[in-house]
């Protein structure tokens, strides 16, 4: 059986020391098969933004073993490895310099890994996310959120990345603009043949992008699903069956049964 492509295993991030220490993730294992788009599903504060920040090397206190594209994720993560996991965040306002035009937001990853024939990429990889030339020359005021998110996307792409980390990619865009974004990565990843992990705190997002997915609460994952299960309704958690009741409509009776693990 060949190896995964993300390999997690008793994954534990704790914040602060003491008695105000709070452990965000509890003991979280998974694999993630290359090609594949793997979900982490959960309220807010259930950890699954933390795992996603390890992986990605942005936050380095924790314990465990990770390993993606068979490098070992570790507090000091080489440049081949930054190349090839590549992150794209939720919120497109803020993760855009605001006095850098998408040129320079573009050529930045180019000139940091040393990687020549700027041009030809620059004006590639903006086609592939469905910008034109007349794009590349503005800045993030001149675009709008869904405008944002493409050159966001493109941002990671330019690396040629092997995985994308994707954290609530489309909840801070309209609604009219998600599903658009949603098409593109998903248009991506079969075009490129990555390998994805999606956030999201959305069941029908993670029913249209993945294959299968994890789902959190309070830092430990607590149930692990396909999304045949989920399209079917077939949980065996009473948590996840009631976030499938909840991405139904707001239900105060729902609500009041909620069930956590402490």
């Amino acid at each position: 059986m060949a190896s995964p492509m993300i390999g997690v295993r008793d994954l534990t991030v704790t914040f602060g020391h003491g008695p105000d220490a709070v452990r965000a993730v509890r003991g979280v294992s998974f694999d993630v098969a290359e090609g594949e788009s793997f979900g982490l599903v959960g309220e807010s504060g259930s950890g699954k933004s933390t795992v996603l920040r390890v992986l990605a090397g942005l936050n380095p206190d924790w314990t465990g073993t990770a390993v993606v594209a068979g490098s070992a994720v570790t507090q000091h993560l080489s440049k081949a490895y930054r190349r090839s996991v590549q992150m794209v965040f939720q919120d497109p306002y803020g993760s855009l310099h605001p006095r850098h035009t998408v040129d320079r937001v573009l050529s930045e990853p180019l000139e940091i890994h040393r990687i020549g024939d700027g041009e030809r990429r620059i004006a590639s990889v903006l086609t592939d996310v469905g910008l034109g030339p007349q794009f590349r020359f503005r800045y993030p005021h001149q675009l709008s959120g869904g405008q944002r998110q493409r050159v966001a996307i493109a941002r990671a792409l330019i690396l040629e990345p092997k995985v994308l980390l994707l954290d609530e990619p489309t909840s801070a865009l309209d609604v009219s603009v998600q599903a658009e974004i949603l098409n593109l990565l998903k248009r991506l990843r079969r075009e490129r043949g990555l390998t994805y992990v999606l956030v999201s705190h959305n069941l029908a997002v993670v029913g249209y992008m993945c294959d299968r997915l994890a789902v959190m609460n309070r830092g430990l994952v607590v149930e692990e699903m396909t999304v045949d299960d989920l399209r079917a309704e077939a949980p065996k958690e009473a948590y996840t069956r009631q976030l499938l009741t909840a991405s139904r409509g707001y239900d105060r009776a729902a609500a009041d049964r909620m069930v956590t693990y402490d």
